[in-house]
């Protein structure tokens, strides 16, 4: 299971919200760069970006922000936050990200991410990200009336490379990770699925690895790893245990 260190973007530098709120930005690195070369001398083999201006905007907006960490790391990175058209999807992709996250457009526009999934093979994700198990879009400012698993089963055939499962209610709360409905949709579905949300001890990441054969490739972890209440190292031995 792949632990994937969060950097949420505003303004220029790494932040974490509580509940989606851009208003309750804590900042945590004025230099997401540098935050990005400690996640690797921790270990981690992947970090997880989010354009959370670019959420909201609509349009990449931390585009220097993102290209200063694709130059200072050498981790595979998968990014999210205002990719909403194909052209966007291919010039992050060239300028060395691993794997998109396409959201907002993923409800609004499902055409155009089955078009990316043919043009990019394994390199688009799809972000569901829920509130009362009901899809949330534009950076969380809109619910719809459209369920999580409804919108994944809606992909099952496209070539999505997973879906990146955020339970609103409990983001940035340090509530714990919602494991049974994740394990949940995991099971409803055949693309594999990366918990976020809510993160906030070992014994998260233990109970999704407990629950890993469901289909969950990875775990997603923000203000927990920020604040010290998980070891890196810890982290990446829970992932990588033996069940």
């Amino acid at each position: 299971m792949i632990v994937f260190p969060a950097i949420d973007l505003k303004d220029g530098a790494a932040v974490r919200l509580r509940q989606g709120e851009m208003e309750s930005a804590t900042v945590f690195n004025s230099d997401p760069a540098d935050q990005a070369r400690l996640f690797r001398t921790a270990g981690f083999e992947w970090l997880h970006v989010v354009d959370l201006n670019g959420a909201f905007e609509g349009y990449p907006v931390n585009r220097d922000t993102v290209a200063e960490i694709i130059s200072s790391v050498d981790l595979k990175i998968q990014l999210g936050g205002g990719i909403r058209d194909l052209k966007t999807v291919e010039t992050w992709l060239s300028a060395g990200i691993e794997r998109v996250i396409l959201g907002t457009v993923a409800v609004k526009d499902p055409g155009l991410v089955k078009e990316a999934c043919r043009s990019f093979p394994g390199r688009v994700v799809v972000g569901i990200d829920a509130r009362g198990g009901r899809v949330a879009v534009e950076g969380w400012a809109e619910v719809s009336e459209m369920q999580a698993t409804d919108l994944a089963r809606s992909f099952e055939d496209a070539g999505v490379a997973a879906i990146v499962y955020t339970d609103i209610d409990r983001d940035g709360l340090l509530q714990g990770a919602n494991v049974a409905a994740t394990a949940a949709l995991a099971d409803a579905i055949s693309i594999p699925v990366i918990a976020s949300g809510g993160v906030a001890s070992i014994e998260d990441i233990t109970a999704l690895k407990a629950v890993e054969t469901s289909g969950i490739e990875g775990v997603i972890c923000g203000r927990a790893l920020y604040d010290g209440r998980i070891d890196p190292a810890a982290a990446l031995r829970a992932a990588q245990a033996t069940n």
